[in-house]
């Protein structure tokens, strides 16, 4: 008789050996020649999982739709240099597992161009698994919202790849928008990310820019994750919840020009990879040497949550406007917030410019013993304007012996500076 693991192992082969024998090469559906390496795929409903083992262009007609039934991947990529334009994609598989996607661009397939494609599923849409050089632009990646948002796959995934340009996409419904996982030397721009878990998430990636991109009712906007010189520069997040910007482990790294508007407190799905969940529209934690500058945190729960160790980040130029609290800060030492003599703007700064340079005269200090004890006791904050309070701040400014280490911005500015053009990404739908 036979060992269940010798059974096991028989079934594993089965079923790999039947997903092998149903991927079809391309070749099989009635494809029309254009030019040279160059096919279009007539109008029509072409049921099966597919292959492309060479190098070629893949053009389909209005009304040509890939259909993988529910089962595994609709097209593999098995060659370099492909191009696959104007196609749909539907109903691949949802084995999170074996990673189903729409589309596959295998090792073997660097240099493939995917534009302006539809991609419809459950599972992954678009995944790169170690080519280089791959570019994913202006396409349409829609998830399943009658699931929940961790039992779908992301819209791109990029795993140990190089070179990769992920541009002007829209994706909405899927787990996460673009996660990009051991990957350096990438970049992600001006694509819409909206309706999701994170719209960007970045794993132990390194040199890799995001730029220009907007997203949009997610649940963490631009999820910053174990990465070193990453460039954030240009973004927008709106209405997200939880986190506008997550810095987790982020280190030598630029976040400028970036718009954060109305991050909000909300539930976290069921995810624990989610935490917290105060709107927070940036969260610094264990971060160092980075340089945060020109960015706009406005109208959120939380404007900076700084903690766990985050030091010797270079904070200035930024605004900080009509947030319920401005910092929450949670470390051992004061921290100066201003560079060569300029600091940020703050909108409840109460301080004066007597020789009109646009810079305040008495530093902003947003973290004192009074701020420490409404985060302790969130109830006290029915007593903020009360005489106990007011006579609390001036024992603490009359007596700074008893003062707690926290943020300073010895040059705070008296006046918001103008925001930069953030998340002007194209092919916007909400």
């Amino acid at each position: 008789m036979k060992s269940p693991s010798h059974i096991t192992c028989l079934l594993v082969g089965i079923t790999l050996a039947s997903e092998a024998w149903a991927l079809q090469p391309i070749s099989t559906l009635p494809l029309q020649p254009v030019a040279a390496n160059q096919w279009l795929l007539p109008a029509g409903e072409y049921r099966g999982q597919f292959s492309i083992n060479e190098t070629m262009t893949l053009r389909c007609a209005p009304g040509a739709v890939l259909d993988a039934q529910g089962m595994g991947d609709v097209l593999r990529l098995q060659a370099p240099d492909i191009r696959i334009e104007d196609c749909s994609f539907r109903n691949w598989g949802r084995d999170l597992t074996a990673m189903n996607a729409g589309i596959v661009i295998e090792p073997d397939a660097s240099g493939s161009v995917i534009e302006n494609n539809e991609l419809q599923g459950v599972g992954f849409g678009i995944r790169v698994e170690r080519a280089k050089n791959v570019t994913i632009r202006a396409n349409r990646i829609q998830g399943d919202e009658s699931i929940r948002s961790q039992d779908r796959g992301n819209g791109i995934h990029l795993f140990n790849t190089s070179g990769t340009l992920v541009s002007g996409n829209e994706i909405w419904h899927t787990r996460d928008g673009v996660y990009i996982d051991t990957s350096n030397q990438n970049r992600i721009e001006n694509n819409f990310l909206h309706d999701l878990r994170y719209g960007v998430h970045y794993m132990f990636a390194n040199a890799n820019e995001v730029v220009g991109n907007h997203t949009l009712r997610t649940r963490t906007g631009y999820a910053l994750m174990q990465s070193r010189q990453l460039t954030v520069v240009g973004n927008r997040s709106e209405d997200d919840q939880n986190y506008g910007i997550l810095m987790n482990y982020i280190t030598y790294s630029t976040i400028r020009d970036n718009v954060v508007s109305r991050v909000h407190r909300g539930d976290t799905g069921g995810d624990t990879m989610i935490t917290g969940g105060e709107g927070k529209a940036l969260f610094i934690y264990n971060s160092l040497f980075n340089t945060i500058e020109g960015n706009r945190f406005e109208h959120s729960n939380l404007g900076v949550h700084l903690t766990a160790g985050s030091e010797n980040n270079k904070i200035s130029g930024n605004a900080f406007v009509g947030n319920e609290q401005q910092v929450k800060y949670v470390a051992t030492r004061t921290q100066e917030w201003s560079q060569e003599g300029q600091g940020n703007y703050w909108s409840d700064y109460l301080g004066w410019d007597r020789n009109g340079d646009g810079i305040g005269d008495v530093p902003y200090e947003p973290n004192d013993n009074v701020d420490r004890l409404l985060w302790t006791y969130p109830e006290a904050r029915l007593l903020m304007n009360s005489p106990a309070i007011e006579l609390l701040r001036w024992v603490q400014r009359a007596f700074p012996v008893i003062k707690s280490p926290g943020v300073q911005d010895s040059f705070p500015l008296m006046k918001a500076p103008s925001p930069a053009k953030a998340g002007q990404a194209v092919g916007r739908r909400s």
